[in-house]
This record gives structure tokens, C-alpha cells and sequence, in this order.
């Protein structure tokens, strides 16, 4: 692929494609002023170059370039001009804007080949799909994204007051964020979400909001949004919205469940079976048996930071233990109750929103496709509470555990090729390299329960 034929958005004769044309369209219709074009770091950090709508045309036919050195992970100082593509399809109008503004979701290319940038975490995704697709499959995802709602101080930062004493589906008054969450729903609807349902989650000042599963691309676009949606609002309300795995320590932590499917070309579930047990056909068990198989490698990239292991704890509610089952929650993989055969799904319980969401999709695929490859043999499920199980029951029933910490998660990434491979040479490098230098600073600092235990007492 070259520079000159990289961007689809460009026809033949020099024009638009009609989809970017339609945008082009929708932003002089709607008086739109400013264009944010996005895109992800390797961290999972949404940037953004904010232009004049007037460039849009130009953004479509040209790009809109800047400079890499300065994003985490991408580029050298010496190799730094890099170049926004946008998909038109990401189009969206800003809720928080007043109509104004809008943004548009892009691709990164390497100007220095035209090729798409092997830095991108979007590209890394467009990868695992490809290599579904040359597998005859389409992957659809959905994600269950928990958040925080904090007060913020006088001087409006965040604090780790809740702002309500709510638990799991509590109304009002216990649940004070009703509001909040409606105001959420109503700006990522505006933004083409389709939301399924809304509730107070286990915690105080914890909650939940389901949208609608799609094809994988679109639903890690979409956990961006998501993100970038709910903190907006909340701040709104005077509230800081946080996707800080565990920000407040012995409660529960906040998740990203991750469901996943397999459709065939003609549009079959390619994970249902309604003569199996379970409902779930070889294919799904060979993909189960794929991630269980990388889960301490993957666990690095769906659970990428320090505090993520504060999460993945036995006793609240995390899953830690290496299994699969199809009635309970406490293994690591969950066969869901599905109404019809197009539902039948698997679900990845360990992933948390504080992941990049293009990089731990990509990570969960290729194992599931090495499974699938390889026709690994998937275990029968564990139909007890395994969070009950005492160690000797677990070896008993050949249940390992998640890394304790990031170091262990970075070991098993580094002794693992799959994974390794599903992110790519360049970042796998650049986030081992950043993740190492996060784990180090979290190991030499003295943390304040420590002054509170040791400080008196030796």
C-alpha cells in the first residue's frame, strides 16, 4: 500500500468517497465548528488534534499530520512525522459541545512508507480481525465497562468520596447518580449508541451502563467513547468519573466483562450447538480452551496496571482462578444464558477498564484463534464456587490462578509468543518497556499503610 492509494477516502478522479463526502455534508448542515480527530496511544490514552471544520476535506484527502516523538509509544525523535487518517464512519457530534463541535476516529500511517502504522493500537485490532476473517469468521464483542462517580474537592479535583451509599440496583435515594447515569445515556445515544440497560453496580458510588454488542473494530471504538463520554458528563454534575480498577481498597473493583462470538460468512452463531451440553460447539470450546491457555500473558494487556491486581483478589467478586464454567461467576471465562442460538457467547470476566481496548480485544482473539487452529481440548467446566475451593481442591481440579502482580503479568507476556505476536514487534516492545518502568516505580515507593504499620513499631 502506498501514501497516495492508503486513504479509501479518496475516489478516482480526486474527490470523495461518498461516505466522507456525506460527513462533509453533515458538518456544513449542522454548523459544525471544530473537528476532534482522535486516535489511542499504546496505553490506551485517547489523543486528539483539534482543527477548523473547514479542513475537513482536507482531513479526508490529505490527512492531518503531526508530530509522533511526542505520543507514548509511537515514534523516535529522529522518525517522528506520522499521519491522521479519518474513518468516516466514526463520525460523531460532541453532546458536551453544544452542538459545535464533532470528532472523528483515525487511523495512524507511517508517512515514511504510507503503510498503516505498526504502532497503532487500532491497527493491531484490524490484524486479529484479518485474521478471523481469512478464517471465515466475523468477531463481535461487548463489553461491560464499571466506573466510579467521585466528588471532587473545592479547587475541583478528584476526591475518593462517593457521592452516594447505593449497592447493587438500588433506587433512590440510596442511589443518587440516577440522574448522572441518565444524562451518560442520553449523550452516548446522540452518538449512536444503542444502550441496553443502567444500574447501580455492587460498590458505593459504583455503576454500570450496557450498550449493545458489535463487530469488534466498532465496539473498541466505541470503549473510548464510552470513556470519554462518561467523564465529560459527569463532570457536568460536578462529579469525577474514574475507570481506576480499585480506587477505594477492600470493596469491590470495577471491571470490563468481556463477551465474545464468532459468526460464520452466512451469518450463523459459529459458537452455538444445540446438541452440545452447554449450547456451545467445538469452536467455542477450542477458543475457551485458547484463552485459558494465554491468561497470565493476556492479563498483562486486559489488566495493565499496578492497580489492576489490586482488583484481582479472591473474595471480591474478581475473577482470579484459570477456568471456565457455565452457572457461575467465579471462574475466569462464563458461558452465559442465552435466549436464543445468535447469543450464544463466552465471557471473559478478568479484563478491566483501565486497558486499552484495542490491544487486550486483540490479545483475547488471537489466543482464541490459536485455540481454534490448534484444536486445543477445552476442559469440562467447573460448576462449583470456586472461590470456596481450598488450594488442595484446586490442584485437584487443575485450577491455576492469575498473575498476583504486574511484574508476574509481564513474565508470562515475555515468556509468550502468542500474545507477543498478537500486539506486534513495536509494541510489544514499547509497552513492556513503559509497563517495566510503571512496576518499578510502584516497587521502590513507600506507600502510606506502610509509614501507618512499620513506622512506630521498628
Amino acid at each position: 500500500m502506498t501514501d497516495e492509494n492508503a486513504n479509501s477516502d479518496v475516489v478516482a478522479d480526486g474527490g470523495l468517497s461518498s461516505q466522507a463526502q456525506a460527513v462533509v455534508d453533515e458538518i456544513e448542515s449542522k454548523e459544525v465548528d471544530f473537528l476532534r480527530l482522535q486516535f489511542t496511544d499504546i496505553l490506551g490514552t485517547v489523543k486528539n488534534v483539534a482543527v477548523p471544520a473547514t479542513q475537513a476535506e482536507k482531513a479526508f484527502t490529505e490527512g492531518i499530520y503531526f508530530d509522533g516523538s511526542s505520543i507514548e509509544g509511537f515514534v523516535r525523535i529522529q522518525e517522528s512525522d506520522m499521519r491522521l487518517k479519518p474513518d468516516p464512519e466514526t463520525f460523531a457530534i460532541l453532546p458536551w459541545r453544544d452542538g459545535r463541535s464533532a470528532r472523528l476516529i483515525c487511523d495512524v500511517i507511517d508517512t515514511s512508507t504510507g503503510e498503516p502504522f505498526e504502532g497503532d493500537p487500532r491497527y493491531v485490532l484490524k490484524q486479529a480481525i484479518d485474521r478471523a476473517e481469512e478464517m471465515g469468521y466475523q468477531i463481535n464483542a461487548a463489553p461491560e465497562p464499571e466506573f466510579f462517580l467521585f466528588e471532587e474537592d473545592e479547587e475541583g479535583r478528584a476526591t475518593t468520596k462517593t457521592n452516594d451509599a447505593g449497592g447493587y440496583f438500588d433506587l433512590a435515594p440510596k442511589d443518587l447518580a440516577s440522574d448522572v447515569r441518565r444524562d451518560i445515556i442520553y449523550g452516548l445515544e446522540s452518538m449512536g449508541f444503542e444502550i441496553e440497560a443502567s444500574h447501580h453496580e455492587v460498590a458505593e458510588g459504583q455503576h454500570e451502563i450496557n450498550f449493545t454488542y458489535d463487530d469488534a473494530l466498532t465496539t473498541a471504538d466505541n470503549v473510548g467513547t464510552f470513556r470519554t463520554v462518561v467523564r465529560a458528563i459527569a463532570a457536568q454534575h460536578d462529579l469525577h468519573a474514574t475507570f481506576m480498577p480499585k480506587p477505594i481498597p477492600r470493596i469491590n473493583g470495577s471491571g470490563m466483562h468481556t463477551h465474545l462470538s464468532l459468526f460464520t460468512e452466512d451469518g450463523e452463531n459459529a459458537f452455538h450447538d444445540d446438541d452440545d451440553e452447554f449450547n456451545l460447539s467445538e469452536t467455542a470450546k477450542q477458543f475457551t480452551a485458547g484463552i485459558l491457555q494465554h491468561a497470565p500473558a493476556i492479563a498483562a494487556v486486559s489488566n495493565p496496571t499496578v492497580n489492576s491486581y489490586k482488583r484481582l483478589v479472591p473474595g471480591y467478586e474478581a475473577p482470579v482462578y484459570v477456568a471456565w464454567s457455565d452457572r457461575n461467576r467465579s471462574a475466569l471465562i462464563r458461558k452465559p444464558a442465552a435466549r436464543v442460538p445468535a447469543a450464544s457467547r463466552i465471557e471473559a470476566r478478568f479484563p478491566d477498564p483501565s486497558c486499552n481496548p484495542y490491544l487486550a480485544f486483540a490479545a483475547l482473539i488471537h489466543a482464541g484463534l490459536e485455540g481454534i487452529e490448534n484444536e486445543l481440548e477445552c476442559e469440562d467446566p467447573v460448576r462449583e464456587n470456586i472461590y470456596e475451593f481450598d488450594e488442595a481442591k484446586r490442584e485437584e481440579y487443575g485450577i491455576t490462578t492469575l498473575p498476583s502482580n504486574l511484574g508476574e503479568a509481564l513474565d508470562a507476556l515475555e515468556a509468550d509468543e502468542t500474545v507477543q505476536d498478537a500486539l506486534g514487534e513495536h509494541i510489544y516492545e514499547k509497552f513492556n518497556q513503559a509497563k517495566r518502568q510503571e512496576y518499578d516505580e510502584y516497587r521502590i515507593d513507600v506507600s502510606q499503610w506502610e509509614l501507618d504499620q512499620y513506622l512506630e513499631t521498628f
